[in-house]
């Protein structure tokens, strides 16, 4: 049995490695006066730095989650290692040879099974860095020179060579003194009908390393076309591995992020090497995995949510390039930094670009960058034909909300006057208003704590003032006349969300005047919207179960199979008729309402009151106008 770690040693350890530089290789540290530095914390999201290190102390505490010690204590959270796998860590980072009570000094039986498969992955990067100058691992050389990396290139990237033999690293890590179920549990082996064999063979493997420079697994590309398997293969998921959570080349990216408040997320190993080699040293990739929320806090960390910190984006300019594009948009909101994306020339990426016209045009690509909302804009209306009155007015319906999520109120005016250009509307107040209107509509909702609360909001309807109908809503005849196009449109969304998304997806809850098709929708907007759906069972079942009871989801079921009302096949016309239709019975809601304030405002009301009011009202007419044109064009 391995005995306790000797306690002198483990005082050395605490008094060897500062505080403040174990905790800077996961987020960035900025003064807080007094000596104290300040981050965001790792531990929960914060919008502002609440984490505060103190050097002099050796102690962190965080002032809205109330976490807090010394390095071990920091060390044992963040990466969820006992406490005896920490003292080794840090004592192998201060060249502290650790004594036990009980036998001396630490063999390999001793250590922490977290501390045992880094070790493991640590013998096997150097294991395959040594392969790759073997006779065998030619054709990974080629593909590396191919691709304008030489040799100082593989080293400084740790890039190395899986042998094609079956068995050759798991010999060679029992010879070590790993155990197979250490291998099979670190993903470097798999299970094979006499034990086990290499996960990765005769493939250019590059080593992953989590924020503190640690390997935690590998990615690993097929280089001859007799392998049967993926032109990728990563890791699994492990107890070291998590590829939500990892992004390739954070470890040599880290300190130029924080420095220079800009990130570059690229698509491939590859990429992130050609934009190191060409000074981009910000770049880093995802592994085998969109981008996402998990990556999003690991860049918040290090951009600390400054003013000025940037993302950029680097996409193919095909159509695969563009949805990765629009996905990532979808994020924006998450970040307080600014997004951009910087799309290649003709579909090269970086490391083609570097290849094909030098390390400057690597450089240039990521300054020609364009902001992320302006591109989601011009996709969007991209989609409409603009040469008439109804598809220029579809097209501000539809890009309208995007330019009224952007927080910044100077740059949303730009945006929107810029909007008015693309759509060639020559009146940009209108579109300046109508932005306005809509950004207002969102921040009240988030104040009256709505649906979406804490979520970017993609409502821009005026919010009707009625009470949050209960599951299963009051007793009402839902086929009446007053009620008949809500029920087709919700009928539309469940049966052909093609037709209607993705303009349907920015109807509020509210403009259902039936409490229990305010509660449809959003069950469709929590099961993820008719936006990528179809009617299929999936899409249905998802709807279904997002129903708060049995009523609803009856409902949501009779909706999905009753027969739509029109003789002819339905199109996007006739889509097109309901969503204009409910829409409109929504704004007249509200002109409704604002009449009203203004009979009860009466002649003495406040000037600057009065005027809002019937500036209020004025929009609404022009854009009920707009709704009626485009309904008549349609039928």
């Amino acid at each position: 049995m391995a005995g306790r770690i000797n306690d002198d040693d483990v005082k050395a350890v605490r008094d060897a490695v500062p505080i403040d530089a174990v905790v800077s290789e996961y987020l960035q540290l900025r003064n807080a006066g007094g000596g104290n530095l300040k981050g965001l914390c790792p531990f929960h999201d914060e919008k502002s730095p609440s984490f505060h290190v103190s050097p002099a102390k050796g102690l962190y505490h965080c002032f809205g989650c109330q976490e807090g010690g010394d390095t071990v204590d920091f060390v044992m959270k963040i990466d969820h290692l006992s406490f005896a796998e920490t003292i080794e860590r840090l004592a192998a980072q201060a060249g502290i040879t650790l004594r036990y009570e009980e036998g001396g000094y630490t063999p390999g039986r001793q250590q922490g099974e977290r501390t045992r498969l880094v070790e493991a992955h640590k013998a096997a990067a150097q294991y395959y860095t040594e392969q790759l100058e073997s006779p065998e691992a030619a054709v990974a050389r080629t593909f590396l020179a191919d691709r304008g990396f030489d040799q100082a290139a593989a080293q400084h990237f740790g890039v190395g060579y899986s042998p094609a033999g079956w068995d050759h690293l798991t010999r060679f890590l029992r010879g070590r003194g790993f155990t197979d179920k250490e291998l099979v549990l670190s993903g470097l082996s798999q299970e094979g009908r006499r034990g086990p064999i290499d996960r990765f063979r005769g493939r250019l493997m590059w080593p992953i390393r989590d924020i503190s420079g640690e390997v935690v697994g590998f990615g690993a590309r097929k280089l001859r076309d007799d392998d049967n398997g993926p032109k990728y293969l990563n890791t699994p998921e492990t107890p070291l591995y998590r590829k939500s959570q990892v992004l390739y080349g954070i470890d040599l990216a880290k300190k130029e992020i924080a420095k220079g408040n800009r990130a570059v997320v690229v698509e491939g190993y590859t990429d992130v090497m050609a934009c190191h080699l060409a000074g981009v040293t910000t770049a880093i990739a995802t592994c085998g995995t969109a981008f996402g929320e998990g990556h999003i806090k690991i860049l918040r960390r290090l951009l600390m949510d400054n003013s000025g910190s940037e993302v950029v984006f680097t996409f193919d300019g095909d159509a695969a390039g563009q949805k990765a594009a629009l996905r990532a948009f979808e994020d924006d909101q998450k970040f307080a930094a600014e997004t951009s994306i910087a799309i290649t020339p003709g579909g090269m990426d970086p490391c083609d670009l570097r290849l094909a016209k030098g390390d400057g045009a690597v450089a240039d690509l990521v300054e020609s960058r364009t902001p992320l909302f302006e591109f989601a804009l011009r996709q969007v209306v991209a989609r409409h034909n603009l040469d008439t009155p109804v598809g220029r007015a579809a097209a501000l319906d539809e890009a309208a909300p995007i330019v009224a999520r952007i927080k910044n109120s100077a740059i949303q005016h730009e945006s929107a006057v810029q909007l008015a250009g693309m759509l060639g509307i020559l009146d940009t107040q209108f579109v300046v208003r109508r932005v306005s209107q809509l950004a207002r509509w969102a921040r009240e909702r988030g104040r009256d704590g709505g649906p979406g609360q804490g979520r970017p909001q993609r409502h821009d309807a005026p919010p009707a003032e009625q009470p949050r109908p209960a599951p299963g809503g009051p007793a009402l005849n839902l086929r009446s006349p007053a009620h008949r196009v809500e029920r087709e449109l919700l009928k539309l969304a469940l049966q052909r969300p093609d037709l209607v998304s993705p303009a349907f997806d920015a109807y509020g809850a509210d403009e259902f005047t039936a409490p229990p098709y305010a509660v449809v929708r959003r069950c469709i907007e929590d099961a993820g919207g008719a936006t990528g759906g179809s009617a299929d069972g999936e899409y249905l079942t998802r709807v279904r179960e997002a129903a708060p009871d049995d009523t609803v989801r009856t409902m949501i079921t009779e909706l999905a199979v009753e027969p739509l009302h029109t003789r002819r096949e339905a199109d996007e016309a006739y889509a097109g008729v309901q969503l204009v239709a409910v829409r409109l019975a929504a704004v007249n809601h509200r002109v409704g309402e604002i009449r009203g304030t203004l009979q009860r405002l009466g002649p003495r009301a406040d000037p600057q009151q009065l005027a809002a009011v019937q500036n209020e009202l004025w929009v609404l007419q022009q854009y009920g106008q707009s709704l009626r044109e485009r309904g008549a064009a349609a039928l």
